[in-house]
């Protein structure tokens, strides 16, 4: 799978978000890496930054949060496309339900390890 094609799933996997939700995303960004950190190679997402749940009246002039999806680790795992699609939107969810001040906990409760 090309990096387009995978960017494609990403965008793809975004748009199935309720648009509620979406509106409330504050200060976010989503990108793809090809590889993930060399101290963790088998990370399949990322969520860098302050979630809302921890933002105050104080919260002006930080940079976006950053939602980071890592390609050739999903792609390690999966076996068909099918298995990419699915693993893909598992992981922008996750990584999006950790903007909303969900912790891991609950994600796996709720299905998205």
């Amino acid at each position: 799978m090309t990096q387009a094609e995978f960017e494609g799933l990403v965008t793809e996997a975004l748009d199935s978000i309720p648009g509620d939700l979406v509106r409330l995303m504050s200060n976010v960004v989503v990108v793809v890496e090809e590889m993930a950190p060399d101290d963790d190679p088998d990370l399949l997402g990322l969520y860098s930054g302050i979630p809302l749940t921890e933002r105050d009246g104080n919260y002006a002039g930080f940079l976006p949060d950053q939602v980071t999806i890592f390609m050739e680790p999903i792609l390690g795992i999966c076996e068909t496309r099918e298995d990419v699609v699915e693993e893909v939107r598992i992981t922008v969810v996750h990584e999006i339900a950790h903007h909303f001040g969900i912790d891991d906990a609950r994600l796996e409760e709720l299905g998205y390890e």
